[in-house]
């Protein structure tokens, strides 16, 4: 309820370009938005997990990929539950659950949050790995969705750490907030450090909040971005069919496509 209220209550600031910091440029935002504009791979996307909240897509170059590391624990594990069956150890964390909704002989927990730095109820991501697996370096993937913690876990993360996940899948949030200036910055930051290492290839709105429109941008409060590492790459062009035809809606709100200032320039 205190995000759908702070979403509200961010959109219809935005409308009436009242956000209470310095505006971010429209220049900016939209430059933003073609950096990030997803392309289509020789690597067809799959989806992992239920046809509702929780599944997400996912490039179909999993083989070797040993471990998915998954912060943020949901009413439904559909997701990690399908890595697990791909003969990935699964690995997740949350403070405000007992454990996962699901059992698997493959899952392992930890009851803490996953945050910028290891300290209390919070684990780094990169500690978090480095204890879960001792000396390994093959392959993993990442999917995270942990209320706008993201921003500063991948700010943190280190890049030798960044480029083990093959697959890197975050449910971005407050992106409607880009129109704040310290906001965007951070944000930015957060999608530069990305993008020197994946590209990136799917992205969902969430359905749960409708869009917010300034400017002529609009830009969805919630969204699923999936990223793949550039030497997994081999050929690419920009992805230009939103929905995808895997797509499903997250709640029984009106369907929400991805606006096209996000992929068409």
């Amino acid at each position: 309820m205190k995000q759908r209220l702070k979403s509200w209550l961010t959109s219809l600031l935005s409308k009436a370009g009242a956000i209470p910091t310095p505006m971010t440029d429209v220049a900016q935002v939209r430059h933003l938005l073609r950096q990030l504009a997803p392309v289509l791979t020789d690597k067809p996307l799959r989806r992992l997990g239920p046809k509702g909240d929780g599944g997400y897509l996912v490039p179909d170059d999993l083989h070797g990929i040993t471990a998915c590391f998954s912060p943020g624990v949901n009413d439904v594990s559909g997701f990690e539950q399908d890595c697990a069956e791909l003969g990935m150890q699964v690995f997740l964390a949350d403070k405000t659950v007992e454990k996962p909704p699901t059992d698997h002989s493959r899952f392992h927990f930890t009851k803490k949050f996953i945050g910028a730095s290891s300290s209390g109820d919070f684990m780094s991501l990169q500690d978090w790995v480095s204890d879960s697996l001792p000396g390994h370096q093959e392959d993993l993937l990442l999917q995270m969705d942990i209320e706008g913690y993201e921003y500063p876990v991948l700010l943190s993360l280190p890049e030798s750490l960044q480029q083990r996940f093959r697959v890197i899948v975050v449910e971005f949030h407050q992106l409607d907030l880009l129109w704040s200036r310290p906001f965007f910055q951070l944000a930015t930051a957060a999608f530069e450090k990305l993008q020197k290492t994946h590209v990136c290839v799917h992205i969902h709105p969430n359905n749960c909040f409708p869009v917010s429109s300034l400017n002529g941008v609009e830009i969805p409060p919630l969204a699923e971005f999936t990223f793949l590492r550039k030497n997994r790459v081999q050929n690419s062009q920009p992805a230009i069919q939103f929905p995808h035809p895997l797509d499903q809606d997250n709640t029984s709100n009106s369907s929400l496509a991805l606006p096209e200032c996000w992929y068409r320039h």
